[in-house]
């Protein structure tokens, strides 16, 4: 005999739903903007004589040659690049938007403790652990700071345009 959900497992689904909804367009948006602030300032950086290839496109590579067998075209690279940046950060758009709803208190510091969690989870250990990049004492320090100043701009946006998001939903219209 299968049981009824109650009150609170509807209220717990709406949860998740409304969370889900919410953090995957802010990942979008913050992943989006995060680029938009990239692209400003990366010309600002001294150039350190690095035309290394972004961790983004090594991991597309690393990935497509794991599924295919063949590496991705110089020429595709930039966009395959793109997309493992935007996938990367809708799938944590998700995940804060969901725990967001049940524990706001990682919204700290309007969503800058999420932009410099991610910073330090993925740019100064997952990348240089998985050989996508330099690990932060060979970075420079310039890279550091570019690093950490681009997840505040993903963390606070994405805390922006989740809050706008997960406003608009109502229990009906996500549960």
């Amino acid at each position: 005999m299968a049981s009824t959900p109650t009150k609170t497992d509807e209220s717990n689904a709406a949860k998740i739903a409304r969370g889900l909804v919410a953090g995957v367009i802010a990942g979008a948006v913050a992943s989006f903007a995060m680029d938009r602030f990239q692209a400003a300032a990366s010309p600002l950086l001294p150039s350190g004589g690095g035309n290394s290839e972004p961790a983004t496109e090594k991991a597309a590579d690393a990935i497509t040659m794991g599924i295919t067998g063949y590496a991705i075209p110089d020429a595709d690279k930039p966009l395959a690049g793109q997309a493992v940046h935007y996938a990367v950060g809708i799938a944590l758009g998700a995940a804060y938007g969901i725990a967001a709803e049940f524990r706001p208190s990682v919204t700290l510091g309007f969503g800058t403790a999420f932009g410099l969690g991610t910073a330090t989870i993925l740019d100064e250990v997952a990348v240089p652990a998985t050989g996508l990049g330099s690990p932060p004492w060979d970075a420079g320090i310039s890279s550091n700071l570019y690093s950490y100043a681009s997840h505040l701009v993903f963390g606070g946006v994405s805390e922006i345009v989740r809050q706008q998001v997960a406003g608009t939903l109502t229990p009906q219209s996500v549960g």
